[in-house]
């Protein structure tokens, strides 16, 4: 499908330095009448697939190290969630249901098969509710720091961004939480490297082009008459079924969001997944310890391989 994208200013991006940190072709999925941009990386007839999907507020930009590293032996798909990156903006303010539907969409557009769902943040609840849709596509799970179960706490950091004139107005306005973002994901690392900042940024730079950081703050349920409590709670309740799956979990401990409270959790369900704890990295752990999230990566996918 030839589409060209109009989310962000395309003459900027294609001369902004961090460009060269994401050496991929876009693709566009149409869907309900908008572009979902994602990357197809690797070769089409590689036995394994794997799935990235990114969390709030990052895009397939925060995969590229391990994409780079893996596609010579996997494919790689990374979509950025509508809103999202190089996606179009959202019809509408989206849900968590939202975008687990968008992403079955692509999951069966591609027909992909003998998946690995590589998921970070809000990627983990979006990409195991897809999983669960999916089931026969599935084999293997790599979560980073992330949940999929209804929330026991909500950070304060989270909450003063939630606000409908404040937080909405720090948020779309000040580009406050991507902007935090960029140090507050981080233990090991004092800061990212320039090109990198800008790289995350690129996409975010309108009022409307943030509504989607904000949206997903305002998701957030706090109770059980937010409707996506009640799909946090479907998921979680389902979290049993995956136990079979061969599954990485690689936690930065310093992550005062998912924190280990969340490992543990998913633990409880999963006794026999293999797990890396990092105990001086934080949320973002790709950018913090990125040469210890590939190597774990790549030993937990060869070792289970066969």
């Amino acid at each position: 499908m030839s589409l060209q994208p109009t989310t962000i200013d395309p003459p900027a991006a294609s001369a902004a330095p961090w460009r060269a940190l994401y050496p991929f072709e876009s693709r566009w999925f149409l869907t309900d009448g908008r572009r979902l941009h994602y990357l197809d990386e690797g070769p089409r007839d590689a036995e394994r697939t794997l799935l990235f999907v990114h969390g709030n507020p990052t895009w397939s930009f925060h995969w590229r190290r391990l994409i780079q590293s893996l596609r010579g032996e996997y494919r790689c798909i990374a979509p950025d969630h509508m809103g999202c990156g190089l996606s179009d903006l959202q019809p509408r303010p989206l849900q968590l249901a939202d975008h687990i539907a968008n992403l079955r969409k692509l999951v069966e557009s591609l027909d992909l098969q003998r998946v690995t769902l590589v998921a970070q943040d809000w990627g983990g609840a979006i990409g195991l509710g897809t999983l669960l849709a999916e089931r026969e596509r599935f084999e293997r799970i790599v979560l980073f720091n992330t949940g999929a179960f209804r929330p026991w706490f909500i950070p304060w950091r989270i909450r003063a961004c939630r606000g409908k004139v404040l937080g909405r107005l720090m948020l779309q306005g000040a580009n406050a939480f991507s902007r935090a973002a960029l140090t507050m994901t981080l233990a090991r690392k004092k800061e990212l490297e320039p090109d990198v900042r800008a790289g995350y940024l690129a996409p975010y730079n309108s009022w409307r082009r943030r509504a989607a950081v904000y949206q997903f703050v305002r998701d957030i349920p706090s109770n059980d008459r937010h409707p996506t409590w009640q799909t946090l709670e479907g998921i979680e309740r389902k979290l049993p079924q995956m136990a079979d799956l061969p599954t990485l979990l690689v936690w930065g401990e310093q992550d005062w969001c998912f924190n280990t409270q969340c490992l543990t959790r998913f633990v409880e369900e999963w006794p026999d997944a293999d797990v890396v704890r990092l105990p001086d990295v934080g949320h973002w752990v790709v950018e913090d310890a990125p040469e210890e999230a590939e190597r774990a990566v790549r030993s937990f996918l060869h070792r289970t391989d066969a």
